[in-house]
């Protein structure tokens, strides 16, 4: 079936609101999901209209296009689905490879060109004397390897320090035994307990404060065209 662009688009993540925000034209979203309420992010302005989430009014507001993550809204997507509505879902990336398609597709279903896209910037070559950079989320985890992030990493030319896979439950006298060269802190805007590892003093001591980096939290929330930023950011930080 040869579908028209869409003018009454509906998303039903998070994820979906930024990817959309970010390339829709305002005229044709019908309304972003109660989430962005929920997690308000800078970069996206009021006015944007959000639905509550209710089968009944995202079936008042007549929608020509609802999108979706994998994981997200199951029995409202799918009722929507029996009703007739055009139901998309767009499966998060889990490689940088597929950030490019997800954006590609993106675009292709809201009718506009494919082509727009960013592409991703040219991987720097992995150096094994690298400097080793530690990935530092709330309540004392750390990012290891086999994640989107540790792909992130890499392409920007750092190595991670965290050798094990997954999320990783960081333990402050190893890493003060052998620290990292560098400490990735994206914490949210409002400190909380969660933060309070990155906090410690002996850890401070560790890694030198101008071996301390920051980035916008949001940026590693959601894979989309803003992924780019952040290895141009991280790989400046090698200089």
């Amino acid at each position: 079936m040869v579908w028209s662009a869409p003018s009454r688009i509906i998303s039903l993540d998070l994820c979906m609101d930024w990817i959309l925000a970010h390339h829709a034209d305002p005229a044709q979203v019908a309304a972003l999901s109660p989430m962005l309420k929920r997690y308000p992010i800078q970069w996206i302005e009021d006015g944007w209209p959000i639905h509550d989430g209710t089968l009944e009014q995202v079936v008042e507001l007549q929608p020509d296009l609802v999108l979706a993550g994998q994981y997200s809204a199951l029995l409202l997507r799918e009722r929507l689905r029996s009703l007739g509505y055009r139901v998309e879902v767009m499966p998060l990336p889990s490689t940088l490879e597929q950030v490019e398609a997800y954006e590609r597709r993106l675009l292709d279903l809201i009718g506009r060109d494919p082509a727009l896209a960013a592409t991703a910037p040219p991987p720097t070559t992995l150096d094994e004397r690298a400097p080793r950079l530690l990935l530092l989320d709330a309540n004392a985890i750390g990012t290891g390897r086999e994640t989107f992030e540790h792909r992130i990493l890499e392409q920007a030319g750092w190595r991670n320090y965290l050798q094990t896979p997954g999320l990783v439950r960081l333990d402050l006298e190893q890493i003060v035994s052998d620290p990292p060269d560098a400490i990735l802190f994206a914490a949210p805007e409002h400190q909380a307990l969660a933060n309070r590892f990155a906090e410690h003093p002996v850890l401070r001591r560790a890694v030198p404060a101008d071996h301390w980096l920051s980035t916008d939290n949001w940026r590693w929330q959601c894979p989309g065209p803003w992924t780019w930023d952040l290895i141009r950011q991280l790989n400046q930080w090698l200089d």
